[in-house]
């Protein structure tokens, strides 16, 4: 893109100054904590303008961008998107709708997961015990039972569509109260973690990790004395940091780099996404045995640190491809 400017004796003029225009469709709330301030005044000063997305206007009509960022949900825009990048296949899009679609079943997400191997990597990461159940919550008990898991359980919806309820978890601590639950959902096996949650932040090939506080280890003698179905607290608030917390060092230990870099770089190809986070515990007492609990698509980076610049040389190494381009047209 072409903009105004001075020539270099002070006259009126246009210059050569090359913009990455980014369009964006984000819903009012992710565009308010996502497109922050600071962020917008970095950005531009590193040669990035934002230009928001007309949804009610035919996208080819928009632009021209030289990358598209959204985060909105539902079949027609997916349409939209996906008709969007077989036009205009020099564009990235960030991210391909059909590989965000994944992310949108907790049944599916974490079976990536499960398909690694990284035992050779200074630590192990695997997947809770999990099951789905589709209907009839009378049964849930006996499914249960027969699928072998063992209680307390945490119940998440199967569906992730962005609403508040997809994100409502419950802990289950009796028998007799998972009847009481509502499917469709995924049920998995709490493991008892020393109340610490790692959100590995994933933009492109940065990683970044933050602690959160989470729910407190569960003996056999707290499930007799608490029966019944619980709201699991919410984590994901940057209120909940547990960064600067006074933790046992063995707890506050983060997962070893080389860990989390093989598994970033495993899961950006297997799932074809670069924006995401992995909410990861470590099984208490030990060291370096992990789980992955939940993946999400787009997360919060407005409360991750320093995500003003990750963001910047983010959506620059995009810059850098276009010049790359027009060299080689050249």
């Amino acid at each position: 893109m072409r903009v105004k400017g001075k020539n270099f004796d002070g006259e009126g003029g246009e210059e050569e100054e090359q913009k990455l225009v980014v369009g964006y469709a984000l819903t009012l709330k992710k565009k308010k904590s996502f497109l922050q301030p600071e962020f917008e005044r970095l950005a531009c000063k590193k040669g990035i303008l934002f230009v928001a997305i007309d949804v009610n206007l035919p996208l080819s009509d928009q632009g021209p961008f030289d990358i598209i960022l959204h985060k909105l949900s539902g079949k027609e825009w997916s349409d939209i998107v996906e008709d969007y990048r077989q036009t205009h296949p020099e564009v990235p899009v960030i991210d391909p709708p059909y590989a965000i679609q994944h992310l949108r079943n907790r049944q599916s997400m974490l079976q990536d997961v499960v398909d690694l191997n990284l035992s050779d990597f200074h630590g192990r990461v695997g997947v809770p015990k999990q099951m789905v159940i589709m209907k009839d919550p009378l049964s849930i008990p006996d499914e249960v039972a027969k699928a072998g898991l063992k209680l307390p359980l945490v119940a998440k919806p199967l569906v992730v569509d962005g609403s508040a309820k997809s994100h409502e978890l419950f802990l289950a601590c009796d028998w007799s109260s998972l009847s009481e639950l509502e499917p469709p959902l995924v049920l998995q096996e709490f493991v008892n973690h020393d109340g610490i949650l790692f959100k590995i932040y994933i933009v492109g090939d940065a990683i970044k990790v933050v602690r959160r506080f989470s729910l407190s280890n569960v003996n056999k003698c707290q499930l007799a004395k608490v029966p019944g179905i619980f709201p699991f607290p919410r984590v994901s608030s940057a209120a909940a940091s547990a960064d600067d917390a006074d933790l046992d060092p063995r707890v506050a230990e983060l997962p070893p780099r080389p860990l989390l870099e093989r598994l970033s770089k495993e899961l950006r190809h297997r799932l074809g996404l670069r924006l995401f986070n992995i909410d990861m515990i470590r099984e208490h007492g030990t060291r370096d045995i992990f789980y992955v609990i939940d993946i999400n698509y787009f997360p919060g980076y407005g409360k991750m640190p320093d995500y003003e610049v990750i963001f910047t040389d983010f959506l620059l190494t995009f810059k850098k491809k276009k010049y790359r381009a027009i060299s080689c047209e050249d």
